[in-house]
Order: C-alpha cells, then structure tokens, then sequence
C-alpha cells in the first residue's frame, strides 16, 4: 500500500472511534430520510410541485446535507484538533508531511460520503419508490462539485478555527443556514422568489437543484455549476492562505 493509503486507512479507523461524528455523518441522514418518508403527506403527488412528492425532493437534500455534516462537522473540526494537538506538528520530523495527513481526511471524507450517498438512493429507492438519478454522469458532476465546494468550506474552518471545540462551534453555526438554504427546512420548489435566489447562490442550494435536475434527466443549469466552482475556488483559495500546520 501506498503512504497515502495506509495513512487513510488509520484516518477512517480513527474517524471511527468518534461515535457522535460518525452517527451524524453516516448514519443521520438516512435515518431522516426514513422519518421524512414515514409523514403519510410527504409520499402523495402534489400538483403544486408538479406532480412530484415531497419525499421526492428530500432525497437530493439529504444527499447535500450529508456532504456538510462531513465538512462542517467532521472535517474541520479533527483537523483543527489534530493541530491543536501538536499531532501535525511532529508529523513534520517524520516521512509522511503534513500534507498527506490533509489528502488521506479528504479522500476518507469523500469516499465515506459517497457511500453515504449510495444508502439514501437506495433507501429512497427501496422503501419509498423515489426514482434513481436519470442522468447520472450530470448527477455525479453536481454532487462532486457540491462536495469540493463543502470540502473547501470545511477545511477554511479549520484554518481559521484556534481550537477543535472552537472549530466544531463554528461549524455548526454554518450548518444551519446552509442547510436552510438547502431546502431542508423549506423544500426549494416551495421557496419565494427571495429565498429560491438566495438558494441559487448558496454552495449546497446550487448542489441540490443540480441533482435535481440530474434526477429528473437534465444537465445542471451553468448557474448553478459556476456558483460551486466559485465556491470551492474561493474557499479553497483562502483556506490555503491562512492555514497553519501547527
């Protein structure tokens, strides 16, 4: 095995051993799929959403609120805590930098969500007939660019958070409202011309419609697609200027 993937490998061990983490990451959001699908009113046609059901639309959301509990939640704040612990620090008198240490959280970040992804499509699928994605090459370009837009959120969190708790806490302010803006609260198609706008500008509004259209065989709209890369290119951007490894 390379250096990058055993040092992966004790990453996601790691990742593991933190129960409230890896409730929230892994498991929460199908759990709040099945309590969503089990409100009798979520599973009928309304014409007002054209047809679809409201569970319908719930599955992309997870899918996005996922990629921010992993982020905002996960990410950030054990990479805060790994330099606020000195553990990057000591890194650097050994082979394996500071930066393989960042490439093994992301690529176990990234491959944890995927599978996450992978359990709210199949239970949406399985339990309550939710159609799988149509257009699946657009659906992965939408949800890999809504998770490189999270990632770099997440990890300009841990650059400018002191402190693992302080890094938690800040994360968990951002959660909410991106989550908002998501549609978790508020389905997108119910929102007012406002909010839907705001939405659109939003690193997980834009992720979610993107899906959605995806989902029903469309290629995401360009908008949507240029607000994520814009995000993850100016997140990103500053993340790397203010990070410090110890």
């Amino acid at each position: 095995m390379s250096a990058l993937s055993r040092l992966t490998v004790t990453e996601t061990r790691l990742f593991f051993r933190e129960p409230m983490i890896v409730f929230f990451a892994l498991a929460f959001p199908p759990i709040l799929l099945v309590v969503f699908g089990a409100i009798p009113s979520f599973r009928e046609p309304d014409q007002s959403l054209g047809g679809l059901r409201v569970i319908d639309l719930y599955v992309p959301i997870v899918v996005a609120m996922s990629l921010a509990l992993f982020a905002l939640n996960s990410l950030s704040q054990l990479f805060a805590t790994y330099r606020e612990k000195g553990v990057l620090r000591r890194m650097r008198t050994t082979p394996v930098r500071p930066a393989m240490m960042l490439g093994a959280q992301l690529l176990m970040s990234t491959i944890l969500s995927v599978l996450t992804m992978a359990v709210v499509l199949a239970v949406g699928r399985l339990a309550f007939d939710v159609r799988l994605p149509r257009q699946l090459p657009a659906y992965l370009l939408g949800y890999v660019l809504a998770a490189l837009a999270m990632f770099a959120i997440g990890l300009l969190v841990a650059a400018l958070a002191p402190t693992g708790k302080s890094a938690g806490a800040i994360g968990t302010v951002l959660f909410f409202p991106i989550v908002f803006f998501a549609g978790l609260w508020i389905p997108r198609d119910s929102m007012n011309d406002v909010l839907r706008t705001i939405s659109d500008l939003t690193p997980l509004g834009a992720g979610v419609q993107s899906l959605q259209d995806a989902t029903a065989g469309h290629w995401p709209q360009l908008l949507h697609l240029a607000v994520m890369l814009a995000w993850t290119v100016v997140a990103g951007g500053l993340a790397a200027r203010y990070f410090r490894w110890e």
